[in-house]
């Protein structure tokens, strides 16, 4: 790697943290708009995704640089691949906190609709597990990425607790379904909010390993499923 190329290579690092440090601040102010019912806060993280989407554009646009001119091989390649899909997973996070503003805003508007899902806790796990994929791309780790996709499990239990939580008071308060089932949806926007940090791991077990992990144990689980059915 010549020094120019490891230079931008740095300068693509510090750019990529930069836009996920917004995402993540959005995300979280979306949460806490839901939970404070704090159309301000909401209408804010809204007004803010033009500029994340201009700092999305400006990373690729970035990586196309450092592709046309220094033509990178192997790991570096792979590493410049990885990017342009980890830039494309946090530019969804950031749509995924408009979504859960505009929720928001459209629940601070009506009477409450008793109490909602723990949002912070669920946010604060799926945050972490984006911030630890991060960490593992800035340093090429590809164990500390694997362990991240460990962890998708576990926001994914939070949603179906919420799910079941919310369905109960549905039953118990119909004429409050249409705000209930806001709450579903913003679980569920966090959950896939986990699901881009998962997608962003098993981009970095890729350029750190070059192995491509997407979709593995789905086939070996269906695998595993086939042999069963044979054996019996």
């Amino acid at each position: 790697m010549t020094k120019i190329l490891e230079a931008e290579i740095e300068e693509l690092k510090k750019m990529m943290l930069s836009l996920s440090a917004e995402v993540e601040e959005n995300i979280q102010s979306a949460v806490k708009a839901i939970s404070e019912r704090d159309p301000k806060l909401a209408r804010e993280v809204v007004n803010d995704d033009p500029r994340i989407d201009r700092q999305e554009v400006r990373v690729e646009e970035e990586c196309l640089k450092i592709l046309a001119l220094h033509q990178p091989v192997a790991a570096d390649l792979r590493f410049i691949i990885a990017m342009l899909k980890i830039n494309s997973d946090l530019e969804r996070i950031g749509d995924l906190a408009v979504n859960i503003a505009e929720h928001a805003r459209v629940l601070a508007s009506k009477p409450p609709a008793g109490e909602p899902p723990d949002f912070h806790k669920m946010a604060q796990k799926a945050i972490g597990m984006l911030d630890r994929s991060l960490d593992a791309m800035v340093n090429r780790d590809g164990e500390l990425a694997r362990k991240v996709t460990q962890e998708d499990d576990e926001v994914d239990e939070m949603n179906r607790r919420n799910y079941k939580a919310v369905g109960r008071t549905i039953q118990e308060t119909p004429h409050k379904v249409e705000p209930l089932t806001r709450f579903l949806t913003v679980s569920h926007h966090i959950e896939r909010v986990a699901d881009h940090a998962t997608n962003i791991a098993e981009d970095v077990i890729y350029m750190a390993e070059g192995q491509i992990v997407r979709h593995r144990e789905e086939e070996l689980a269906l695998n595993e499923d086939e042999g069963s059915d044979v054996s019996e």
